[in-house]
C-alpha cells in the first residue's frame, strides 16, 4: 500500500511540473501578446520556453543586425572587405536563421510549419543561391549583382518577434485600396494641370534659370508639378511664369491649394480612417486571444473547493506560477499583487480574478526599502531637533516645489548668459549651490548614488552637469496640465516610434540596395583640398553647369549604404535630387515611388497613430485594475492592511528585516509609470472603449477556443 502511494506521488510530480510549464507559457504569451500555435506536449512546451527566452530572441536580432551591416563592407563599400570574408559572415548568419527555424519546427505541429515560416525559409534559400552564383561569377571575372540583399530587411518583418512590424505592414496593406482611389484622382489632377501648363507656357519662349526651355515637354511638366506638391522646387518652378506675368501665379496658387493641401489632407484622412478601422479589429482579436490563454492557464491549475463549488486557484499555486513567469519579482511585490486579486483574503481566487494576472504583471511597480538618513544615524539629536523637523515639513509643502522650480528657471537664465562675466558666473554657482541644498533636503529619505569621475577633468564634469541641468526645464513644462498631456503622448509613443523606425529601416534598406545598383559611381565626391578638375562637376560631365554641381551636392550619392541612407532621408523631407541628369529620365520612377511609399503612406500612418494616441491621452482614465493597485499601495503606506505588511516583512522577504518602532512600513511601493510599457498595451487602451463586451468575456470555455497562427506572409 505504501509503495503504491509512493509511486503515485512520484508520478504526479512531473505531471504537475508539466502543467505549470504549460500554464507559464499561456500566461507569458498573454502578457506579451504572442500568438503562436505550439504543440502542448511536455517536450514541445520546454522547447517553446527556450525559444521565447530573452537571450535567444536577442541572439536573433544580433544576427539580423550583422546581416544588415554587411552592406557596409560589400561593394560598393564604406570599408571594403574581401568577398570571402563577407560571404563567410553571411553564411554564418543564414545558418543561425536556419537553426532558429529548426527549433521552431520542433515547437509547432509539422502540418503548420510550412504554412507559417515559409517566408524566412524562402529568404534563406534565395540568399544561399544568390551568394553561390555571385561568388562563382566574381571568381571567373564576370559582372554580378547581389539581388538578394533587398530581402535582408524582410527578416525583421517575418521573425516571430516582429509582430509589431507585421501589424504596421498589415495596416499599410489594408489602407492601400482606399489610398489608391485618392491617388488616382490626385494623379488625374496633376495630369490635367500639366496639360494646362503646356498650353499656357509652352509656346511663349520662356527659359528657366539655367537657360533651358520652360514647360515645353509634357512629361517634364508632369514631373515638375509632382515635385511642386512636395514644395521642393518652390518657387523655382514658378519664377519664369511669374516674371513674365503676375497673373500666371493664379495657376500655381490653384494647383498648390488643390493638390498640395487638399489631396495631401485627403491622403491623411483616408489613411487615418482605414488604419483605425482595421487596427481596432486586430486589437479586438488580440484581447480575445489574451483572455482565452489566461482561461486555459486557469483550467490547468484550478481545483474545486467542496462538492459543487466553483473552480479556484490557490495562493500556493498562484505564487509558484508567478515565480515561473516573473523569476525576478520580489516576494513583497508578489504579495502585493495577490492582495489586489484576493481582496477578501480567501486564500484562493476565481477565474475572473485570475484572468487579470497578465494585465497586473504589465503594471510596473517599484519596491523600495526605506532607509534612515545618514544624519539620523550619525547625529540623531540634530536630525530630531525642531529646526530639522521644520525643514522636513517645509520640503513636503507645495511652496517648496515652487521655490525649487523657480531656482531651476533662474539657473537656466544664467546658463544662457555670458559666463565670462564674473557676476553672472558667481550667480550661476549660487543657483547651483542652492539647488543642491534643496535637493538634499528634498531627498532626505531616499538613497543616494555616487559615481566615479575618472578620466574627466573638473571642467568637463561641470559642463556635463550644466547640460543636464537644462533638461530640468522639462519639470517646469510638465507641471502645466496641458503641456503634460503633450509630453505624456511623446513618451507614450516611444515604443511605436521604434516600431515605425524599424519600418523605415526596412524601406530605406530596400531602396538603398536598389539605388546603389542603379546609381553607384554616377556622382563622385572630392575632398575640399582636391585639385582634380572633375570636382567642378562631381566627376560626371553630364552634371557640368547644373544646379546640383553648383550647390556642391556631390556627396549626395549612392556610392555606399551610408550615403544612400542620407540621400533617402533628404528625399523624405522632400529635397531635390539630380540623378536623372546622369542616368535616364526613367530614373524619376525610383524617386517618385520612394516618395509615395514613405511620405504618402508610411508617414501618414505614423501621423494617424500619433493623432489617436494624443486623443487617448486627453480622454483616458486609469483602469479599474490600476486603481485597485494604487488603492492597495495607499493602504500599505497608511498602515491599514497590517496583515499584508507583516507578511511582506517576514523572514522570507529578500529585502531584509524592517525597522522597529516605525509608524509606516519599511517596504514601500510605487507605480513607476501610468503609461503603457508596450505597443500592444497602448493599442488596447486606445480602442478598449470601442471593443464589444464579449471580447472581455472571461467565462468563455477555453476548450472551445482555437488560436490562430502568426501571419508571416504579411509582406
Amino acid at each position: 500500500m505504501d509503495l503504491t502511494v509512493s509511486i503515485s506521488v512520484h508520478k504526479s510530480v512531473p505531471f504537475l511540473s508539466d502543467k505549470f510549464d504549460l500554464a507559464t507559457v499561456y500566461v507569458s504569451d498573454a502578457q506579451y501578446n504572442r500568438n503562436i500555435f505550439f504543440d502542448t506536449s511536455p517536450q514541445a512546451v520546454r522547447l517553446y520556453l527556450l525559444y521565447n527566452h530573452w537571450f535567444m530572441q536577442m541572439l536573433v536580432y544580433v544576427f539580423i543586425i550583422i546581416n544588415l551591416a554587411l552592406a557596409l563592407f560589400e561593394d560598393p563599400a564604406v570599408v571594403p572587405l574581401p568577398i570571402w570574408a563577407t560571404s563567410t559572415i553571411e553564411i554564418i548568419c543564414l545558418s543561425a536563421f536556419t537553426v532558429r527555424m529548426v527549433h521552431y519546427a520542433k515547437v509547432i505541429p509539422r502540418d503548420k510549419f510550412w504554412k507559417d515560416p515559409k517566408n524566412i525559409c524562402i529568404i534563406v534559400i534565395l540568399s544561399f543561391i544568390d551568394l553561390t552564383i555571385y561568388g562563382a561569377l566574381k571568381a571567373t571575372g564576370y559582372f554580378a549583382i547581389r539581388w538578394s540583399r533587398v530581402l535582408r530587411p524582410l527578416l525583421l518583418v517575418n521573425v516571430t518577434e516582429g509582430r509589431q512590424l507585421r501589424r504596421a505592414f498589415r495596416s499599410i496593406r489594408n489602407a492601400l485600396p482606399q489610398i489608391s482611389y485618392v491617388f488616382f484622382l490626385f494623379m488625374f489632377s496633376v495630369l490635367v494641370f500639366s496639360l494646362m501648363a503646356l498650353k499656357l507656357f509652352g509656346k511663349r519662349g520662356l527659359l528657366t534659370i539655367d537657360g533651358s526651355p520652360y514647360f515645353t515637354n509634357y512629361l517634364d511638366i508632369v514631373f515638375d508639378l509632382y515635385v511642386l506638391v512636395t514644395t521642393a522646387n518652390s518657387p523655382d518652378v514658378m519664377m519664369p511664369a511669374y516674371n513674365y506675368s503676375v497673373f500666371f501665379t493664379v495657376f500655381f496658387i490653384l494647383y498648390i491649394v488643390i493638390n498640395t493641401y487638399t489631396f495631401m489632407s485627403f491622403f491623411l484622412a483616408v489613411v487615418y480612417n482605414n488604419y483605425k478601422k482595421y487596427l481596432k479589429e486586430e486589437v479586438r482579436q488580440l484581447v480575445k486571444a489574451r483572455r482565452s490563454k489566461m482561461c486555459r492557464a486557469f483550467s490547468l491549475l484550478q481545483e474545486t473547493r467542496g462538492e459543487g463549488g466553483e473552480p479556484v486557484v490557490t495562493q500556493a499555486k498562484w505564487n509558484h506560477l508567478v515565480k515561473l513567469v516573473k523569476p525576478n519579482i520580489s516576494i513583497a511585490h508578489r504579495e502585493l499583487l495577490w492582495s489586489v486579486l484576493d481582496d477578501q483574503n480567501k486564500g484562493h481566487i476565481g477565474k475572473i480574478a485570475f484572468v487579470q494576472l497578465a494585465d497586473l504583471l504589465s503594471i510596473q511597480v517599484i519596491t523600495v526599502k526605506s532607509q534612515p538618513h545618514p544624519i539620523q544615524i550619525c547625529f540623531p539629536s540634530v536630525y530630531n531637533s525642531s529646526v530639522s523637523r521644520f525643514i522636513r515639513y517645509m520640503v513636503r509643502t507645495r511652496v517648496f516645489v515652487y521655490v525649487y522650480d523657480l531656482i531651476i528657471l533662474v539657473n537656466a537664465v544664467f546658463i544662457g548668459l555670458d559666463e565670462e562675466n564674473p557676476v553672472v558666473s558667481n550667480a550661476e554657482w549660487d543657483c547651483v549651490l542652492y539647488e543642491i541644498l534643496l535637493s538634499l533636503s528634498l531627498h532626505l529619505n531616499d538613497q543616494f548614488f555616487l559615481f566615479a569621475a575618472g578620466g574627466y577633468t573638473s571642467r568637463q564634469i561641470l559642463d556635463i552637469v550644466f547640460i543636464l541641468r537644462v533638461v530640468r526645464l522639462i519639470r517646469l513644462v510638465d507641471s502645466i496640465k496641458r503641456f503634460r498631456a503633450i509630453i505624456n503622448t511623446l513618451i507614450k509613443i516611444g515604443p511605436t516610434i521604434l516600431t515605425f523606425g524599424q519600418l523605415i529601416v526596412v524601406v530605406y534598406y530596400i531602396f538603398a540596395m536598389v539605388g546603389m545598383e542603379l546609381f553607384k559611381g554616377k556622382v563622385q565626391f572630392f575632398e575640399p583640398n582636391s585639385t582634380s578638375p572633375d570636382q567642378e562637376y562631381c566627376g560626371n560631365p553630364l552634371l557640368k553647369g547644373t544646379t546640383f554641381a553648383k550647390l556642391n551636392y556631390c556627396k549626395n550619392n549612392f556610392n555606399n549604404v551610408v550615403s544612400s541612407f542620407i540621400v533617402l532621408l533628404e528625399l523624405t523631407v522632400v529635397n531635390q535630387c539630380g540623378f536623372t541628369a546622369v542616368t535616364h529620365v526613367s530614373a524619376r520612377i525610383f524617386f517618385v515611388l520612394f516618395h509615395i511609399v514613405v511620405v504618402i503612406i508610411i508617414i501618414n500612418i505614423f501621423v494617424a497613430f500619433i493623432l489617436e494616441a494624443f486623443l487617448v491621452e486627453y480622454t483616458f482614465d486609469k483602469s479599474d485594475l490600476q486603481t485597485s493597485l494604487e488603492k492597495k499601495i495607499e493602504e500599505l503606506e497608511d498602515g491599514v492592511d497590517t496583515g499584508l505588511v507583516d507578511a511582506m516583512e517576514s523572514i522570507d522577504n529578500e529585502l531584509g528585516p524592517s525597522e522597529t518602532g516605525k509608524q509606516k512600513p519599511s517596504l514601500m511601493f510605487k507605480i513607476a509609470s501610468r503609461r503603457s510599457r508596450t505597443v500592444d498595451g497602448l493599442l488596447q487602451r486606445m480602442f478598449e472603449t470601442d471593443l464589444r463586451h464579449e471580447d472581455f468575456n472571461e467565462e468563455e470555455e477555453p476548450e472551445n477556443i482555437n488560436f490562430s497562427n502568426p501571419v508571416f506572409d504579411s509582406v
